[in-house]
């Protein structure tokens, strides 16, 4: 049995085609985990072999809308889809927005969920299991089942507070996922070791010309990790295989791609090197 690490979305905000809402599917044996729920997560997960049903858990990473966008989808797809088996979607989230987003989510969906139930005669409602935890900078377990275990800590995306990053151990490894975040060290610690490290990256280089004429790129390249921060961070945790996702701005050609690798390898990354796209597929 291997663990297995898919990327469901690489996308941001930004319109690019082909590439869904930031999401991370961990897969190992039975127990299938998604982090985060961007747009079209429910499709990447069918694409990827895994329907919404097949969800062991689903954990947030913060509340910003890119993330969050797809998770109704999920929800609802989950729901449909079992009819009388339905088992609802365990969230483990940070206290705080993300929870509070979580508690009303369906709420505008009421008629819909009531029509379906005296129509088509659904016996549960699709409502998920919420389960809340305190984040904090020293990596606290937020989930286990059997020989899989989730550990979580803060990181730095201000003013989005909190915003966490998970680790997911499973008798193969380790994999982190850094959701949001600058280049950080609570990151660096959280993937010591690890096997994969699914880290954001913003070319903050590239960006740098177009910010005079729009000043609000500055406020978005001070709250993500710089592709020439992530490379030291890696080599620091002993990272084996790093994985480029959440790629502003997104690349259109292996040209742009390579770019992203250039500026990690510049930092002085030495192990294995993945730029995303959708349904990338790592094992280990």
């Amino acid at each position: 049995m291997s663990t297995e690490v898919v990327i469901t979305g690489t996308g941001v905000p930004h319109l690019a085609p082909g590439r869904a809402g930031p999401g991370v599917l961990v897969r190992h044996g039975e127990t299938a985990l998604q982090f985060d729920a961007g747009r079209a997560t429910a499709l990447r997960l069918c694409e990827a072999g895994t329907q919404p049903q097949a969800l062991s858990a689903l954990f947030i990473t913060h509340h910003h809308s890119d993330h969050l966008t797809g998770l109704v989808d999920v929800i609802f797809a989950r729901w449909l889809q079992t009819h009388d088996r339905h088992v609802p979607l365990p969230i483990v989230a940070p206290s705080g927005p993300a929870t509070r987003f979580l508690e009303r989510m369906l709420d505008p969906w009421q008629d819909d969920i009531d029509v379906r139930i005296e129509h088509a005669g659904h016996p549960h409602r699709p409502d998920p299991v919420v389960t809340a935890f305190e984040a904090s900078a020293g990596p606290v377990e937020v989930w286990r089942q059997g020989d899989v275990r989730v550990l979580a800590c803060t990181v730095h995306h201000e003013p989005v507070v909190p915003a966490v990053a998970y680790r997911v151990e499973t008798p193969d490894g380790a994999v982190v996922i850094s959701g949001d975040t600058i280049a950080c060290e609570e990151v660096q610690k959280l993937a010591q070791g690890a096997d994969v490290l699914v880290h954001e990256a913003f070319r903050r280089a590239l960006i740098a010309p177009a910010i005079e004429r729009m000043p609000h790129l500055a406020t978005i390249a001070a709250y993500h990790a710089d592709t020439a921060e992530i490379g030291p961070l890696a080599t620091k945790a002993g990272v084996r295989t790093l994985v480029l996702t959440h790629l502003i701005p997104a690349p259109t050609n292996e040209k742009q791609k390579q770019g992203f690798a250039d500026d990690v390898r510049a930092g002085g990354y030495d192990g294995e090197l993945i730029v995303a796209d959708d349904l990338t597929l790592v094992r280990f």
